[in-house]
């Protein structure tokens, strides 16, 4: 029944055209509305608690998610402090050697001029008892020299040959007084 009805209405509707675009067709309006309202409780009944469900799902989807990344941007400000932390620590520790280092190459530095000042102070002190040696040696050659030549002398003025160990001692008493009087 309601298919031979559907058929009339179709086939009144595809023969015969509205006389006027503002005149209604009743059955168009009636079916238009039946349709309507059976598609409206067809998806209240099936469609809608389905697409109720997957929107939950994905509101409790989303809202894990957010928490997810929120605990992760927790996690990564915690983070940032730490290797803010890590970094301060290694750039004090690192200022800290670079100090050490400093004071150690610093004492190094004064030991070694010490160490080149001492050894500098001990060849002079060497050389001074090494000239002094050499002075002592050359003013004891310098006196048998002198002793020598003034046998030579002596010995040229009063024509005979003092060769003595006195007439020897003699000369160095009196070079000995002349070098003291000076």
């Amino acid at each position: 029944m309601l298919l031979n009805l559907l058929l009339l209405v179709t086939e009144e509707g595809a023969h015969a055209g509205p006389s006027s675009p503002f005149e209604v067709n009743f059955g168009l309006f009636f079916w238009t509305w039946l349709v309507f309202i059976g598609l409206l409780i067809l998806l209240k009944k099936y469609a809608y608690p389905a697409i109720l469900k997957a929107t939950e799902d994905r509101e409790r989807t989303i809202a894990r998610h957010l928490g997810e990344a929120e605990k992760a941007n927790t996690e990564a400000k915690s983070l940032l402090d730490e290797n803010r932390r890590l970094i301060g620590e290694a750039r004090a520790q690192a200022q800290a050697m670079f100090a050490e280092a400093k004071h150690a190459s610093e004492a190094e530095r004064t030991a070694a001029v010490e160490k080149t000042r001492h050894e500098q102070e001990e060849l002079l002190a060497r050389a001074r008892r090494e000239i002094a040696a050499e002075k002592e040696k050359a003013v004891t050659q310098l006196r048998r020299e002198a002793v020598d030549l003034s046998l030579a002398a002596a010995t040229k003025l009063i024509g005979q040959k003092l060769d003595g160990a006195g007439d020897r001692a003699l000369v160095e008493q009196y070079l000995a007084s002349l070098g003291r009087d000076q």
